[in-house]
């Protein structure tokens, strides 16, 4: 079983302020900070971490060699990381004191996707491998049909939500990986036991992990549901919280833990993650995951 991520690559300006800008607001920040970050990258990075030989797919501009670096640093296989004119995508991240983010993004390499770069790409993929998917690149619908067509095994964290998602075939997805946000999103429901209901009525064939920031995760699949208490911690920086847990719970996928373990793990990693500044320097290696005891 391989792992393609086929995912954003952003460089992140991270702004701490007192809160979060109302419209029309203009405030002053204490500090500014740069990292490199995005989903795609994000993710890649927390499957490294916990082990996972995991493939970089996607495309960087002129200015990403740094990303190149960091993938070589933590084992990321960047075969299939193509570049393309113009500038990388990147975030502008504000950072309140409490640890919340607001986070905007421009797209730049990361919208740049073809349909032949992608189809080079997945030609090296077939059945039982995992795609895994962000909406930070453009051609979502072609890769989620020619994963289909290959019989990937096809993991989707649809955000950000927009009507791009609703042009693609959304029952092709094995997994979804949302959290409160995106689930009232797709369900038009706020509460998590509506937003799962509604998950498995729309999508019955596919599993769900709602995370719930504070309050933990509930995985539902297979007729049953398990619920994972978030762990306490002085929370820094929740920017790469989701996209942790993520690649840790993809991680236990791909060696058949317990779904059980698996969740408490994952849950475990993003607490370490959410105690640290910046986004793909605050996933931490599967040894501090398995060592940590501050809870």
């Amino acid at each position: 079983m391989k792992v393609l991520n086929y995912g954003s690559l952003n460089y992140d300006y991270v702004y701490e302020v007192d809160h979060i800008n109302k419209p029309g607001e203009t405030q002053s920040c204490q500090a500014r900070n740069v990292f490199c970050g995005g989903k795609g990258l994000n993710q890649s990075v927390a499957l490294a971490r916990a082990g996972v030989l995991v493939y970089q797919g996607g495309l960087i501009g002129e200015d990403g060699q740094l990303f190149l670096d960091i993938c070589q640093e933590n084992g990321i296989d960047t075969s299939y990381l193509g570049r393309t004119e113009g500038p990388c995508g990147h975030a502008v991240i504000q950072l309140d004191k409490k640890g919340e983010n607001s986070i905007m993004i421009y797209g730049g390499a990361n919208q740049k996707q073809t349909p032949e770069h992608i189809a080079q790409v997945l030609e090296n993929f077939g059945e039982g491998d995992i795609l895994l998917l962000q909406n930070e690149v453009n051609g979502l619908k072609d890769l989620i049909d020619q994963a289909w067509k290959r019989q990937m095994k096809i993991i989707l964290n649809p955000s950000p939500w927009n009507d791009v998602l609703k042009e693609c075939d959304l029952e092709k997805v094995s997994i979804f990986l949302i959290n409160e946000v995106e689930g009232e999103q797709i369900t038009g429901k706020q509460k998590p036991e509506e937003i799962l209901e509604e998950m498995e009525r729309f999508y019955p064939d596919a599993q769900t992990v709602l995370t719930l920031g504070s309050q933990g995760a509930i995985w539902q699949g297979e007729g049953r549901q398990i619920r994972q208490e978030a762990y306490p911690v002085k929370t820094v920086d929740t920017t790469a919280a989701g996209d942790t847990f993520t690649g840790y719970f993809i991680a236990g996928l791909t060696e058949n833990i317990p779904m059980e373990e698996n969740l408490n793990r994952a849950a475990r990693a993003s607490a370490i993650a959410v105690s640290r500044m910046g986004a793909a320097p605050s996933i931490p290696l599967r040894r501090e995951v398995e060592s940590w005891t501050n809870f």
